[in-house]
């Protein structure tokens, strides 16, 4: 259908802009021509990912943990697929859908980018 390969197209995008900005990330699940569409897992090294949905709030993306208390335990999905709890603690999960522009898509991972950017500064300096 047209909004499936709307969304196959913007993930691929989504992923290969990922990858050309940001060092350190890694695809979890399915390879990209194998996923569902308009879904994203994605781990990035170095940095927490609760802590990079705060820096981002403008930004839809989710740790995919339910869980809201202060210390909220990594994905059991991800580490049934073999992430280390480490691994899984740097996840995010994008979510596109048939109204997201490509535009929107690269706002997001320019505001990744700059986030992951600040917190591996961060991370460097303590």
């Amino acid at each position: 259908s047209e909004i499936r390969t709307h969304l196959q197209r913007l993930t691929t995008e989504c992923w290969r802009k990922l990858t050309r900005k940001i060092e350190g990330v890694y695809l979890n699940g399915p390879p990209i021509d194998e996923r569902l569409p308009g879904n994203l897992n994605i781990t990035i090294d170095g940095v927490d990912a609760e802590t990079l949905t705060l820096k981002i709030p403008r930004i839809c993306i989710s740790t995919g943990s339910a869980c809201t208390s202060a210390d909220p335990e990594p994905s059991h999905v991800l580490q049934a697929i073999g992430l280390s709890e480490m691994a899984a603690r740097a996840s995010i999960r994008i979510g596109l859908s048939r109204f997201t522009t490509d535009e929107e898509v690269d706002f997001a991972v320019q505001a990744i980018a700059d986030a992951v950017f600040e917190l591996r500064q961060l991370n460097r300096e303590l």
